[in-house]
């Protein structure tokens, strides 16, 4: 499977983003890593395709921000997709 191409900052805008949209897979896979309690730099080698050891600042970043954003889309995010269509 390919890994997708990923920004080291998760959005932190008070709407959904295209980026979340492209990236909600990922949201869904951290959450459950997160559930099970699974290491966290075997999260970031599996989900995003980078060494913790070779880049433990850059991982450790791209891992907090984007399980925050997948928290953010459990809690408030959701609601985007309860919304009707616009015609």
């Amino acid at each position: 499977m390919a890994i997708a191409s990923f920004e080291d900052h998760a959005p932190d805008a008070p709407h959904v983003t295209d980026y979340d949209e492209r990236h909600h897979q990922t949201y869904w896979r951290l959450l459950d890593a997160a559930a099970e309690k699974a290491d966290w730099c075997e999260v970031v080698r599996i989900i995003f395709g980078i060494d913790p050891a070779a880049e433990p600042e850059r991982a450790r970043l791209i891992y907090d921000s984007h399980l925050a954003r997948a928290r953010w889309m459990t809690e408030t995010g959701y609601r985007h997709y309860l919304k009707p269509p616009r015609l």
